[in-house]
């Protein structure tokens, strides 16, 4: 098991972006910064010195673009790997080859104001890396959680807690999950393996904004059922998939006996935006137990107190186990709190999903 510091190397073409990232990164106790290096010649050279416990990598450098970088990393010499880059309409799709090809994470930086970008998302840029550094990309033993020392908003200030009394049943079932980091992929597991009637499904990965609608296309080119980046208003239906668009929290509502959702702006909860924590909450509201809750690979603990909460509502309730999760945080959390009814490997999640849902 490794202790002390979380070591991060630091790859970018500029010369000011590495120096700010350098800087906010050990503005944390718990990060320290390595080595930088301009391109991927550089970085192989630190790699060969000392191995880090993450790397911050970015897209577009001179002599080797760092996708092909990171594939060639996760072949040789496997490390967790986040994406630093400014996301533009053509660059979603590059990202989402970056996360098949190993990366862990995304953190973006605009195209103007990089540093200031930087600054203002440090807490979040802090959270990336913690999360990597337990991401098993290798042989390696998850890091232990380091204590947590900000304070965090919760659900309450989206909307108030469960009534506590029962929901009538509907005609239809809806399920609710949540994921985060390591959560692209299995999410995509989940999705192929789900038919075309599945019922009507709800998502919040945790992903930087514009983000979301590439990751909704890609999944909807793979899968029987329809995958699409939610739009306030939407109707959850039988046979599709909702991505809560990253940036703004994605709520249930019920309307007679169909069910909506909202996408809603709001602050940060959990620290996220969208937050698990805010769907399932609105889910054990509205649904009940009508409602199916899962809750997947991800650091931190957004969506454990939400599936508690849908779980005391009458919904039924499914956490990831630790051997299939890339990082162990918010099952761990969850499954602490009492709050999943069946803890199951990955590739059981779709099939324990669909009996849930069977009244």
């Amino acid at each position: 098991m490794v202790s002390g510091k979380i070591r991060v190397l630091v790859v970018d073409d500029s010369a000011s972006v590495r120096q700010v990232m350098k800087e906010v990164l050990e503005q944390d106790p718990e990060i320290e910064v390595i080595a930088t290096a301009a391109d991927p010649f550089a970085a192989a050279r630190c790699i060969q010195k000392e191995i880090p416990d993450v790397i911050t990598l970015d897209v577009e450098m001179p002599r080797m673009d760092g996708i092909t970088f990171l594939r060639k990393l996760m072949h040789q010499c496997p490390v967790p790997v986040i994406m630093c880059s400014s996301l533009t309409a053509d660059g979603t799709e590059t990202l989402m080859q970056a996360l098949e090809a190993g990366a862990v994470d995304v953190i973006l930086k605009p195209e103007v104001g990089v540093a200031d970008h930087l600054s203002d998302a440090r807490e979040l840029i802090w959270l990336a890396v913690k999360g990597a550094a337990r991401a098993r990309v290798s042989a390696r033993q998850p890091r232990p959680q380091p204590r947590e020392v900000e304070k965090k908003l919760t659900a309450d200030v989206m909307l108030p807690p469960p009534t506590g009394k029962a929901m009538s049943r509907t005609t239809e079932m809806v399920v609710c999950i949540g994921a985060s980091t390591g959560g692209t992929e299995a999410l995509r597991v989940v999705l192929e393996a789900l038919p075309a009637n599945a019922p009507g499904t709800v998502i919040v990965q945790h992903m930087p904004e514009k983000f979301t609608r590439a990751f909704a296309k890609r999944l909807n080119t793979l899968c029987q059922v329809s995958v699409k980046e939610a739009e306030d208003g939407d109707t959850v239906m039988r046979g599709h998939v909702l991505i809560a668009p990253g940036g703004r929290h994605t709520l249930l509502d019920r309307q007679g006996a169909r069910y909506v959702v909202s996408v809603r702006e709001g602050p940060l909860v959990s620290r996220h935006r969208p937050s698990v924590d805010v769907l399932f909450r609105s889910a054990a509201r509205s649904a009940g137990s009508n409602a199916v809750g899962v809750i997947m690979t991800g650091m931190g603990d957004d969506g454990a107190r939400g599936l508690l909460e849908m779980k005391e509502a009458g919904a039924r309730t499914i956490s990831q186990d630790e051997a299939t999760s890339i990082v162990f945080g918010m099952p761990k959390e969850a499954i602490a709190r009492g709050a999943a009814d069946r803890i199951v490997p990955l590739g059981n999640i779709a099939r324990e999903l669909l009996q849930a849902s069977v009244r």
